[in-house]
């Protein structure tokens, strides 16, 4: 049977139009649907995200429980970052992975202050146990800080009391907890190091290669330390330690003048050291120049420096005085019977006093003596002067 033509639809048509629209609806609904869940996924990221991150990622993070065993010692190099640290100690075995490390130190403010050189810590650490030990000062090994005036050997003061040299510095510096026990170098392995090794082979600069190599065995590096700071690497060999001072230390020298073509005053590098190790004992800081002019015109002059710390400085005492027993003792340091330097420095020498060694105050003073409680000196000319100025230090309770 016909329909006439127009609008009008079969009921099958018309069925089928209904589930076409039907269908539509349904993809507009699902369409809508999607949108808000994601938006609503969205919010959530953005109020929980970084608590669902550090949750998720501490979830997956490959870490070691508890506070580790057995030993190791670390290095942190200057410039080290969070992560650097983090990749270091996990190659180590230290911790597990770098994120067990810089996860756990995103807690812990005192990790900016880690600084560079040598930690004490154990192996297979949790993350959180690895930062709780490296900014732990107890953990900090191979510190050695030498202090101007400092010499090689330990000193004692009138006293009694006993102050550590240059030599047993080193030697606590070198100490490390290592395969369950404490380990150090000694002080005579030190001092058999410096006696017995080739001194160019270790590190002494070429200005001081001829006079090391002519000092009396026991003193050859003295003053060849310079005062500052320096990270020694615990377990390693006595030559070994040597060399990383004098690269350290020798740099320093020649980056305060010197080197090779400093001289002053006919006086070579390691002179110019030998004299400036002399201001270093004798003198304060303001006073350091004013002295170092008193050397060299006696040394211009030919007269004895008759200083009273280079004859201490062979009995390893610490005094502003001398006995009449000591300065009437034959010695090489002896400066009241000789002329000249002594053969070696007497100690470490800061750079001020350094500064002072290569450049003296312009003045015509031959003598000096310490004349206020807080270390000022006198400077006089003449003996008369001297001898007035002997009377006021002793007036101001200076001796």
């Amino acid at each position: 049977m016909s329909h006439p033509p127009g609008p009008f639809l079969t009921r099958r048509e018309e069925l089928a139009a209904r589930r076409a629209e039907l269908r539509e609806n349904a993809r507009r609904r699902r369409r809508r649907g999607i949108v808000v869940l994601l938006a609503a996924l969205l919010l959530l990221a953005v109020v929980f995200g970084g608590g669902a991150y550090l949750v998720g990622s501490r979830f997956f993070t490959d870490d070691f429980d508890g506070p580790g065993q057995g030993d190791a010692v670390v290095r942190v190099l200057d410039g080290d970052s969070t992560r650097q640290i983090g990749t270091m100690l996990a190659r180590r075995g230290v911790v597990a992975s770098p994120e067990a490390f810089t996860e756990a130190a995103a807690e812990n403010t005192r990790v900016l202050a880690i600084q560079p050189g040598y930690y004490q810590v154990k192996l297979q650490m949790s993350g959180e146990a690895a930062v709780a030990a490296m900014v732990d000062p107890a953990s900090r090994v191979g510190r050695l800080e030498i202090r101007g005036g400092t010499q090689l050997d330990d000193t004692r003061s009138p006293d009694g009391t006993v102050a550590p040299g240059v030599v047993s510095l080193i030697a606590a510096a070198t100490c490390a907890q290592i395969d369950g026990t404490r380990r150090c170098l000694t002080a005579d392995d030190l001092r058999q190091t410096m006696a017995t090794a080739d001194p160019a082979s270790l590190g002494v600069p070429a200005w001081a290669v001829e006079d090391v190599a002519r000092a009396e065995p026991n003193r050859r590096f003295e003053g060849l330390v310079a005062p500052g700071l320096y990270d020694v690497a615990p377990g390693t060999p006595a030559t070994e330690v040597w060399k990383s001072l004098l690269a350290v230390s020798v740099a320093q020298l020649e980056s305060e003048g010197l080197t090779g073509d400093a001289t002053h005053d006919g006086l070579s590098a390691y002179q110019l050291l030998v004299l400036s190790s002399i201001v270093e004992k004798e003198a304060i800081t303001p006073d350091m120049p004013k002295v170092a002019r008193v050397i060299t015109n006696r040394l211009d002059s030919g007269r004895r420096l008759e200083m009273d710390s280079t004859v201490n400085y062979p009995l390893d005492l610490q005094a502003l005085r001398t006995t009449a027993e000591a300065r009437a003792t034959s010695g090489v340091y002896n400066t009241y019977q000789n002329t000249g330097l002594p053969p070696t420095p007497i100690a470490a020498a800061g750079k001020n006093a350094i500064e002072a060694g290569l450049a003296p105050e312009q003045g015509p003073w031959t003598f000096f003596v310490r004349c206020q409680k807080d270390g000022t000196s006198c400077f006089a000319t003449t003996l008369a002067e001297h001898q007035a100025n002997v009377g006021r230090a002793i007036a101001n309770g200076a001796f």
